[in-house]
């Protein structure tokens, strides 16, 4: 590749922002499109040049990522008015590092090669602040070839993109560890919870379970915001709550029950009617607390 390589990020969100403020520091030329604009005005400062729709990113970009909340949002983004396809100039690659479900990965790679387009999925495994400081990880799935063909830009996001195999690959991984991320952050709640009711300070707490085999990663990152009740946006419990749907379907499609998870997207949707959805995934601690004072019993 000579030159400069132009890249176009679709959505700008906590990640999508993320994303494309790594890739122009890594010396890509970012063109980047959403539909707020006031969300890429504000990345101007760092390079990023805007575009009025997704058409205008695919006829400057090659390769095109998205950052997007919903399989529908992604269909119109494609295939809808001034979507991708309706380009004059289609990308060679779209790379979705969406969280969606295996099916969606397998249906938009096979409706994108009928255009020439070439679909890698690239979920992420990490936070928003993980992903500006290039520690998030990437799940692929689609060819092999077509990954390779990308490695440049997974190697300036990081370098932490693991190939797992055919298109729905990343997503059926991608599901199972935010299966294990959700439930290890309502576990650190309750025990935090539980901990404070025992007389045990919150940080006295967090510092004990380092020295145990209960220390996680997820105590780490998420400890010290649900101490601090510091809930200031880094992934949103409403687009957890997203996932765990997915989680669900895709156990239920494979004719099993997930009974933990199935309790967990209760105390979400009781945390999102409490008006805590736009919240830090963190913000669980808020719905354990309630329970706990209210007295209210699991089931």
């Amino acid at each position: 590749m000579t030159g400069v390589a132009t890249v176009g990020v679709i959505g700008t969100g906590l990640v999508g922002s993320g994303l494309a403020k790594v890739l122009a520091a890594a010396g890509f030329s970012v063109v980047a499109h959403d539909i707020e604009p006031e969300k890429v005005k504000s990345l101007e400062r760092s390079g990023v040049i805007p575009a009025g729709s997704p058409a205008g990113v695919a006829a400057r970009a090659d390769r095109v990522i998205l950052s997007l909340m919903t399989p529908a949002i992604i269909r119109d983004v494609l295939f809808e008015k001034e979507g991708i396809i309706t380009s004059l100039k289609l990308p060679t690659i779209v790379i979705n590092t969406s969280t969606g479900s295996p099916d969606d990965a397998v249906m938009f790679q096979r409706e994108l090669a009928v255009k020439g387009i070439e679909y890698l999925e690239a979920p992420i495994s990490g936070t928003s602040v993980q992903i500006g400081n290039k520690e998030g990880v990437f799940l692929v799935g689609g060819r092999r070839e077509t990954f390779n063909a990308c490695k440049d830009i997974f190697e300036a996001l990081g370098g932490k993109a693991v190939f797992l195999g055919a298109a729905g690959s990343g997503a059926r991984a991608k599901l199972a560890i935010n299966l294990v991320l959700g439930l290890n952050r309502a576990a650190l709640a309750e025990g935090l919870v539980f901990a404070s009711a025992l007389g045990i300070d919150g940080k006295t707490f967090l510092e004990l379970l380092k020295q145990t085999p209960a220390h996680s990663a997820v105590a780490d990152l998420k400890g010290p915001k649900m101490v601090a009740g510091d809930f200031s946006t880094e992934g949103k419990l409403a687009q957890h709550r997203k996932d765990v749907g997915l989680i669900i379907d895709a156990a239920r499609g494979a004719g099993h029950s997930l009974p933990l998870t199935e309790f967990h997207a209760k105390l979400l949707d009781d945390a999102i009617s409490a008006g805590d959805g736009e919240l830090d995934n963190s913000a669980i601690i808020k719905e354990i607390r309630r329970r706990w004072e209210m007295g209210t019993k699991p089931g």
